[in-house]
């Protein structure tokens, strides 16, 4: 039986999903890419009863040490098998990026190449202060790709990108923190319940709307500043029309906590 490299535990509305290679680091090979990409596309995306999604690494150690490269001999030697390898990788990055609920890479230890990659597409990214970035692929010859490259200079701009890659550098959660790569840094003991409180925030607010502001956000940083059509202006107007949009007000009104359903 295969072992399962990418594993999802559900609490109510909140799956959390382990990168569960642990004796490599959490290190991602060909199999872990597919399962990822599978654990998004048929359990996760679907589901309009999940709230939110947090993504970490099993053990604790690391986040995930970037992609495997003990397989490379044999998995990535040529530009033909290189860009056989990368659609697999790219699959399964593309439906993290699809994914529609909010999603949080809880990050501890290393977070460098497909690791920084895959923390990228998260909408939040919240590490401890043992979190380590980086591109270092220049110290074996081998190039950043592309699609890849321009997801983490999405976050940081094109000057740090330039400093990230030609140093090939892993550095700490602090120089993280100031290139833009991460949203908050704290102690590693408390990352758990940090995450857990920023979960917990996050699913108090109404799931439509949370949804619909990751689209548009998605939306604006492909636009620039428009302009926008009505038709995508209008995708700020349809939850007026919701179950919960009267919930939020009469709980407003009452001054109490609403209730949503996501209806």
């Amino acid at each position: 039986m295969t072992k399962n490299l990418v594993d999802i535990r559900r609490d109510g509305p909140v799956v959390t999903v382990l990168i569960n290679r642990p004796e490599r680091m959490n290190a991602l090979n060909r199999e872990a890419w597919r399962q990822l990409g599978a654990v998004f596309a048929d359990t996760i995306n679907p589901d309009m009863e999940i709230r939110c999604v947090v993504v970490k690494g099993e053990g604790g150690r690391a986040f995930a040490a970037g992609a495997d490269i003990a397989e490379f001999a044999e998995a990535r030697a040529d530009a033909a098998q290189a860009a056989r390898y990368d659609t697999i990788m790219r699959d399964g990055l593309a439906m993290v990026a699809a994914c529609p609920h909010p999603v949080i890479a809880q990050i501890a230890g290393p977070c460098v190449g497909g690791g920084l990659e895959l923390a990228a597409l998260c909408d939040l990214r919240i590490s401890g202060r043992s979190g380590r970035f980086g591109v270092p692929v220049g110290k074996i010859a081998v190039t950043m790709t592309l699609p890849e490259l321009a997801q983490v200079q999405r976050l940081i701009g094109s000057a740090a990108m330039m400093e990230i890659l030609l140093e090939a550098r892993v550095f700490d959660a602090a120089e993280a923190l100031a290139k833009g790569l991460v949203h908050r840094v704290v102690e590693d003991e408390a990352l758990e319940e940090e995450v857990a409180a920023t979960v917990r925030r996050i699913t108090a607010n109404a799931p439509l709307v949370n949804r619909r502001h990751k689209a548009l956000v998605r939306l604006a940083d492909s636009r620039g500043a428009g302009p926008f059509s009505e038709a995508e202006q209008a995708l700020a107007y349809d939850c007026l029309a919701t179950a919960d949009h009267a919930e939020g007000m009469a709980a407003f009104a009452a001054k109490r906590p609403a209730r949503f359903t996501g209806r």
